[in-house]
């Protein structure tokens, strides 16, 4: 069973025990949460099955204690002038959740990595690389991606568990590391994850595609912020919407070809459309998701309802690199209520459905 991640003393932060009886208010005004505990639960440690990562790819998973200790920190050559760590960007973002969610139950995030770079000490400057001993060589990542669940914040959609979801991207690419210190760049989401597929579901008012900030303090404020102002009565009213509408086989086959169509429009064309960030091979794994996936695939009758496709967008999405698979999670959900609004007389989508 996986370990609760909880704040320290010195934070005066109190995490209270989760119980079957949690009675979830979701404040609309203040988008406060407030948990009330009629009873403790023991928690009993059980054999679970192997959770299924967020994002696959080319990532692998790591702890927060090897980007610690083992890996080490980019700096701007031209000052030497220190980034801000991988590890940073996760301990502030623990942080301001605590912050903003004091008596909630935080689970520790998972991290994803990818793009290692290599390199050695000055003094195995000369060895040769059978040579190397541990101690020589030395590591970063250059793309990190992390997520962690506040457990005790949770809803059911079609039968579905969410529950509420942070986590953020870093991608030293981004940078010029040649150049001198300017202001480093971030993104920064907080959603609701799909438990039953892992699948992250990310809402424009709850997530930053630019976090541009020069330190660490500037950071919290900014992810603070976004935090408080985010209003997940209202993100989960949306989601649940999309089960009231579906798309016929034929409708779905339209939407298929025409998204392969789509990557090969001319740029004149293209841009009357409204955007699509899936390439061929997301569409090609929404195909086969659509006949075979043990969750979302269509109904008896041919059928496959809007939560569904939405779903296997987010499931395709999974194999995107870190960098891009929260702009594509995004735009996951604002096509699929485009989609929405199409069958419900709105035509800026129409040209996918036609």
């Amino acid at each position: 069973m996986d370990t609760m991640y909880r704040a320290t003393p010195q934070e005066a932060f109190e995490i209270k025990p989760v119980n079957s009886a949690n009675i979830m208010e979701l404040k609309l005004k203040n988008r406060n949460f407030k948990i009330n505990n009629t009873e403790n639960v023991e928690i009993i440690e059980s054999e679970i099955s192997p959770k299924k990562p967020f994002i696959e790819a080319n990532t692998i998973e790591v702890d927060l204690q090897h980007l610690s200790n083992d890996c080490t920190i980019p700096v701007f050559s031209k000052d030497n002038e220190l980034t801000i760590a991988h590890q940073q960007f996760i301990e502030t973002v623990m942080h301001c959740v605590n912050r903003v969610f004091p008596h909630e139950v935080i689970s520790p995030p998972d991290i994803r990595v990818s793009h290692q770079i290599k390199g050695r000490t000055p003094d195995a400057l000369h060895l040769n690389v059978k040579e190397l001993q541990e101690h020589h060589k030395t590591i970063y990542y250059e793309r990190m991606m992390f997520a962690g669940n506040i457990t005790s914040i949770k809803d059911t959609i079609s039968g579905n568990e969410l529950t509420l979801s942070f986590g953020g991207v870093r991608s030293y690419n981004l940078e010029n590391l040649y150049s001198k210190k300017t202001m480093e760049r971030f993104k920064f989401f907080i959603g609701f994850q799909n438990k039953v597929c892992s699948n992250m579901c990310v809402w424009s008012d709850g997530f930053i595609s630019d976090l541009r900030v020069s330190s660490v303090l500037e950071m919290e404020k900014r992810i603070t912020q976004t935090m408080q102002e985010y209003n997940a009565e209202l993100h989960l009213m949306e989601m649940k919407e999309l089960t009231y509408d579906s798309l016929s086989e034929h409708q779905f086959a339209q939407l298929i070809g025409k998204s392969r169509l789509y990557q090969h429009l001319p740029k004149q064309e293209k841009a009357k459309i409204p955007e699509l960030l899936f390439n061929d091979s997301h569409i090609n794994l929404m195909a086969k998701g659509y006949y075979e996936d043990e969750n979302f695939s269509r109904n008896e009758e041919g059928r496959i309802n809007l939560w569904h496709v939405y779903n296997l967008f987010t499931q395709a999405n999974k194999s995107s690199y870190i960098d891009s698979f929260l702009d594509r999670n995004l735009n996951a959900f604002d096509f699929t209520k485009g989609l929405q609004k199409t069958l419900n007389g709105n035509s800026d989508y129409h040209w996918f459905l036609s």
